[in-house]
Protein backbone atom coordinates (compact mmCIF):
# COMPACT_ATOMS: atom_id res chain seq x y z
CA UNK A 1 0.00 0.00 0.00
CA UNK A 2 1.31 3.38 -0.78
CA UNK A 3 2.46 5.59 1.40
CA UNK A 4 0.89 9.28 1.49
CA UNK A 5 2.25 10.61 4.46
CA UNK A 6 5.14 12.22 3.91
CA UNK A 7 3.47 14.37 0.92
CA UNK A 8 3.66 18.33 1.89
CA UNK A 9 0.94 20.06 2.38
CA UNK A 10 -0.71 22.87 0.73
CA UNK A 11 0.88 26.50 2.54
CA UNK A 12 -1.94 28.39 0.77
CA UNK A 13 -4.46 28.32 2.98
CA UNK A 14 -8.39 27.67 2.78
CA UNK A 15 -9.67 28.62 -0.32
CA UNK A 16 -12.29 31.85 -0.82
CA UNK A 17 -15.82 31.85 -0.15
CA UNK A 18 -17.83 31.33 -3.30
CA UNK A 19 -19.49 34.58 -2.37
CA UNK A 20 -16.09 36.38 -2.92
CA UNK A 21 -14.97 34.47 -6.06
CA UNK A 22 -14.81 36.13 -9.85
CA UNK A 23 -18.26 35.75 -12.05
CA UNK A 24 -16.20 34.88 -14.90
CA UNK A 25 -17.63 31.20 -14.71
CA UNK A 26 -20.99 32.43 -15.32
CA UNK A 27 -20.18 34.97 -18.15
CA UNK A 28 -21.37 34.05 -21.55
CA UNK A 29 -18.76 32.14 -23.39
CA UNK A 30 -18.20 35.16 -26.43
CA UNK A 31 -14.09 35.55 -28.29
CA UNK A 32 -13.53 38.39 -28.93
CA UNK A 33 -13.54 40.31 -32.72
CA UNK A 34 -10.35 39.46 -34.62
CA UNK A 35 -9.02 43.28 -35.35
CA UNK A 36 -7.43 43.60 -38.88
CA UNK A 37 -3.86 44.14 -38.89
CA UNK A 38 -2.29 47.31 -40.11
CA UNK A 39 -1.26 47.10 -43.77
CA UNK A 40 2.10 48.67 -43.09
CA UNK A 41 2.74 45.10 -40.84
CA UNK A 42 1.48 42.56 -43.47
CA UNK A 43 4.06 40.94 -45.44
CA UNK A 44 4.42 41.37 -48.96
CA UNK A 45 3.79 37.90 -50.47
CA UNK A 46 0.75 36.85 -50.96
CA UNK A 47 -1.35 34.18 -48.23
CA UNK A 48 -1.44 30.50 -49.24
CA UNK A 49 -4.45 28.69 -48.81
CA UNK A 50 -4.47 25.77 -46.59
CA UNK A 51 -5.76 22.18 -48.29
CA UNK A 52 -8.98 22.15 -46.71
CA UNK A 53 -10.37 25.10 -49.20
CA UNK A 54 -9.91 23.18 -51.79
CA UNK A 55 -13.00 21.43 -52.97
CA UNK A 56 -13.34 17.42 -52.59
CA UNK A 57 -11.73 15.09 -55.67
CA UNK A 58 -11.96 11.31 -55.93
CA UNK A 59 -8.21 11.93 -55.77
CA UNK A 60 -6.82 9.49 -53.31
CA UNK A 61 -3.09 8.64 -53.41
CA UNK A 62 -0.63 11.07 -51.86
CA UNK A 63 2.68 12.76 -53.77
CA UNK A 64 4.67 14.53 -52.03
CA UNK A 65 8.25 16.11 -53.40
CA UNK A 66 10.41 19.03 -52.33
CA UNK A 67 10.47 22.30 -54.91
CA UNK A 68 12.54 25.71 -54.99
CA UNK A 69 10.46 28.53 -53.46
CA UNK A 70 10.29 30.14 -56.91
CA UNK A 71 8.95 26.82 -58.42
CA UNK A 72 6.48 26.88 -55.64
CA UNK A 73 5.08 30.51 -55.86
CA UNK A 74 4.96 29.91 -59.81
CA UNK A 75 2.79 26.99 -59.57
CA UNK A 76 0.54 28.65 -56.65
CA UNK A 77 0.26 31.58 -58.41
CA UNK A 78 -1.13 30.14 -61.90
CA UNK A 79 -3.26 27.93 -59.53
CA UNK A 80 -5.23 30.82 -57.98
CA UNK A 81 -5.47 33.27 -61.06
CA UNK A 82 -6.85 29.91 -63.12
CA UNK A 83 -8.87 29.42 -60.05
CA UNK A 84 -7.13 25.32 -60.30
CA UNK A 85 -5.86 23.32 -57.31
CA UNK A 86 -2.19 22.63 -57.90
CA UNK A 87 -3.00 19.06 -58.60
CA UNK A 88 -5.05 20.06 -61.89
CA UNK A 89 -2.04 22.42 -62.70
CA UNK A 90 0.92 19.50 -62.60
CA UNK A 91 -1.55 17.38 -64.25
CA UNK A 92 -2.38 20.04 -67.16
CA UNK A 93 1.99 20.12 -67.25
CA UNK A 94 2.08 16.80 -67.50
CA UNK A 95 -0.30 16.60 -70.27
CA UNK A 96 1.43 19.12 -72.27
CA UNK A 97 5.05 17.44 -71.68
CA UNK A 98 3.31 14.29 -73.17
CA UNK A 99 2.11 16.05 -76.10
CA UNK A 100 5.00 17.78 -76.86
CA UNK A 101 7.35 14.94 -76.85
Amino acid sequence: MANFSNLKKSKLGAPPPLEEASGNLSAPEVAPAPHPAPLSSQPATRQRLDGRTARRTSRTQQFATRVTPEFDERIRTIAQRDGLMLVEVLERALDAYESSR
